[in-house]
């Protein structure tokens, strides 16, 4: 990006945080090429919180659109959602997610948050899996952070096809493809 100015930066560093609210500061300090100090005084001084704050703001506007699950059924901090159409979870690995021995992720954990983003989506009060096809591109490991973004691709009736995406860094680790239906509502069931 080259060097900027102290301006220069903390007006990109808005717009990056605009376009991105789940940037930590680390990627942000590779981003524009200063310390994680530098990005930390900054993010102060324009009155950013932190990642964490951050997200609970917006995960907090999400979870309230919710009808289908309890928010402590969701696996992973709910971030965005669109009911009937797309959503967005990010899952932190911490050490209870890991095989001991390896530190990778447990693949149950990974498909969880897919499956529950996938149940979330669905503007409905009861929505289960009917069935899903799944595939791990690679190991997961300890601190790595796992963006799950769900879409509806097709609704029939009471029948919604789901994909979800599952990024660890730039990599695209899980892949899963689910049939959901909903169950309470007489109208869209199928004849």
């Amino acid at each position: 990006m080259g060097k900027l100015n102290k301006a220069e930066r903390q007006n990109k560093l808005r717009d990056k945080l605009k376009e991105n609210p789940f940037l930590v500061d680390k990627e942000l300090s590779e981003m524009f090429d200063v310390s994680i100090q530098t990005i930390r005084l900054d993010r102060m001084e324009l009155g950013i919180p932190e990642v964490r704050k951050r997200t609970k703001m917006v995960a907090k506007q999400a979870y309230s659109k919710v009808k289908s699950v309890q928010s402590g059924e969701i696996i992973g901090e709910l971030v965005d959602i669109e009911l009937d159409q797309n959503g967005l979870s990010i899952l932190e690995v911490t050490e209870e997610l890991c095989l001991e021995k390896t530190k990778i992720v447990r693949g149950h954990h990974i498909f969880a948050q897919a499956n529950s983003l996938a149940v979330a989506i669905i503007d409905t009060d009861v929505a289960l899996t009917g069935s899903s096809d799944v595939r791990y591109n690679r190991p997961v490991y300890i601190g790595e952070r796992l963006i799950a973004k769900a879409r509806v691709d097709k609704a029939k009736k009471n029948k919604y096809y789901v994909n979800v995406e599952t990024k660890a860094s730039e990599d695209v680790v899980f892949v899963g493809n689910f049939i959901m239906f909903s169950v309470d509502d007489p109208e869209r069931k199928e004849v």
